[in-house]
């Protein structure tokens, strides 16, 4: 690959503007989009304060406003950084500490705003760039083509504008892949050359040096997200691969940094197991209203958002014309990255690729479907095919006759335009396809806003929790909320014009009906959750102003 060496002056300017548009892009209106369901949940770890602690609190059968909500969703003076790390072992335990903790401290200094807590993301996405620049240099060994086309492609890729402006881990996650992966390969690299070219006294040290570096970043990839164990499998499988799956000096070396990496996040695991354990012997059963998607058109439908997303659902005629196109340019590039490297590179992309994707795919080949909110598990998936297509571009891009490389500058158009298209459907959107659960709040939100004195009741059951955080960011500040736990009959107060339920189940609405005598009209109903409106109270038509001191109607 010595002919890859330099990039031409137009491909480094052109590498230069994409990059500037990205970051401009993850910058561009970071409270305009949901704050979602997660993300609440996200707020509430950050607070320190657990879930019990909230329902005892505004899950009490009370009227509130919007206003209630804010002392649970950030930075407070009623809870510290240690109340933080104790909620999530208590009640989050598959969620390491590591990224609230950050969080905790960046609201701290920056307020609790969704823009304050979405920028953290934002500014952890810039470190993206120059570790898959040196990911790229580990394994390609060129000094800007393939890694400068990397960068392009990962700054204006729709998949990591997603996390880049969301309020969890993900993005970090990203980051520590990068440099663990980068690290490791480095460290293999050096182990591999001749102690004669570097000179014993040069090697050992940087040898120790390279390694440390493993370690540390492999476990500060554990207490980000506890996936990395199957991205630290993937490691483990390629580095005894490459030795033939015999124990040479490297292979223990790398196994002595694996473990080291390991016993560090053993103080967290632990935890994990606890809960684990203590999950099984109380036999609870956790629910969700989350539907299964057939997996293939999944994977299909988020491998073709690396390059081209504008929120298209997979019944979407238009999706059916794009995905195939993408998906060829995918498969070209692995074959052709298969054909064209040696296989210490192409194997390790292909172990990123395959192996953390593994456990999250064949569970749901069983049931025949998979959830939606799986996707950040793709991550490394993402990561692996970003590089391929990479390397395809800049080899293809300066290369052989004129006429080819016209051919391929065409592709790599449509490719930038494909991600500048997905920036600017994507920048102004209200909601996009990985809030979940909570993409209908937006519209949900407008009916409420709509009306004089409205009134939402909903209990704690389910999704209906963070759901209901959710929308008080979209809410305006004459929407009142009533919070039952437990699904208790809510005591409706006088003087309220509109009241809605949001998503009860059947049998507490029917119970509803019963008490009050009225009948519910359903307003709203996704896949997740329904929205019902109880007819105005003879009372409310008989006087146009609330009673004084009356605080319930019977």
């Amino acid at each position: 690959m010595r002919h890859l060496k330099f990039a031409p002056s137009w491909l480094r300017s052109l590498i230069i503007f994409l990059l500037a548009i990205g970051i401009l892009f993850r910058f561009f209106n970071l409270d305009g989009k949901v704050y979602w369901h997660d993300e609440t949940y996200t707020s509430l770890r950050i607070s320190g304060y657990t879930i019990t602690e909230v329902k005892q609190q505004i899950f009490n059968n009370r009227v509130i406003a919007g206003e209630s909500f804010a002392q649970f969703q950030g930075a407070n003076q009623q809870k510290n950084l240690n109340d933080t790390i104790m909620t999530l072992a208590k009640e989050d335990s598959h969620h390491p500490p590591l990224y609230y903790i950050i969080a905790r401290l960046w609201m701290e200094i920056f307020g609790n705003s969704v823009t304050a807590i979405r920028s953290l993301s934002v500014f952890i996405s810039l470190l993206v760039f120059p570790c898959v620049y040196w990911l790229c240099r580990e394994l390609f060994n060129v000094p800007l083509s393939v890694p400068g086309v990397a960068i392009a492609l990962m700054a204006i890729s729709p998949i990591h504008l997603v996390y880049a402006q969301e309020a969890q881990e993900y993005i970090l996650w990203l980051v520590t892949i990068l440099l663990s992966s980068a690290s490791l390969l480095r460290a293999m690299r050096l182990e591999s050359q001749d102690k004669d070219e570097l000179g014993k006294e040069r090697q050992r040290p940087d040898l120790f040096a390279i390694w440390s570096i493993y370690a540390v970043t492999l476990a500060i990839s554990y207490y980000t997200f506890l996936w990395s164990g199957f991205v630290a499998v993937a490691h483990g499988i390629y580095v005894m691969s490459i030795a033939k799956f015999q124990l040479t000096k490297t292979v223990r070396t790398y196994l002595l940094a694996s473990l080291v990496g390991f016993l560090a996040f053993m103080p967290w695991i632990t935890i994990v197991m606890g809960d684990f354990f203590q999950f099984l012997i109380s036999a609870e059963k956790i629910t969700t209203q989350s539907s299964l998607i057939p997996i293939f058109p999944f994977l299909l439908m988020q491998f073709s958002r690396i390059f081209f997303d504008i929120d298209l659902s997979l019944d979407n005629p238009l999706d059916y014309l794009i995905t195939p196109l993408i998906l060829t340019l995918v498969g070209y590039s692995i074959y052709f990255l298969c054909q064209t490297t040696n296989y210490k590179v192409w194997l390790f992309i292909i172990m990123l690729i395959v192996v953390p994707a593994l456990p999250l795919i064949l569970p749901y080949l069983i049931v025949g479907g998979i959830q939606s909110s799986s996707e950040p598990y793709l991550i490394p998936s993402y990561l692996g095919i970003q590089v391929a297509v990479a390397y395809l571009l800049a080899t293809q891009l300066y290369n052989g006759n004129a006429s080819r490389r016209s051919i391929w500058h065409i592709i790599m158009a449509l490719v930038i335009i494909c991600g500048l298209i997905s920036y600017k459907v994507s920048s102004q959107a209200e909601t996009w396809w990985n809030k979940g659960m909570s993409y209908g709040n937006p519209q949900v939100a407008q009916i409420i806003n709509k009306t004089t004195r409205p009134l939402l009741i909903s209990d704690a059951l389910g999704d209906n929790y963070g759901n209901v955080f959710s929308l008080s960011y979209l809410l305006e500040p004459k929407v009142r909320f009533l919070l039952v736990n437990n699904q208790k009959i809510p005591k409706i107060p006088d003087g309220f014009a509109d009241v809605f339920l949001f998503n009860p189940s059947d049998t507490w609405r029917e119970t509803i009906e019963k008490k009050y005598k009225v009948k519910t009209d359903i307003v709203y109903s996704d896949n997740y959750y329904t929205v019902w409106k109880l007819p105005k109270f003879p009372k409310l038509r008989r006087r146009n102003i609330p009673p004084k001191n009356k605080l319930s109607a019977s």
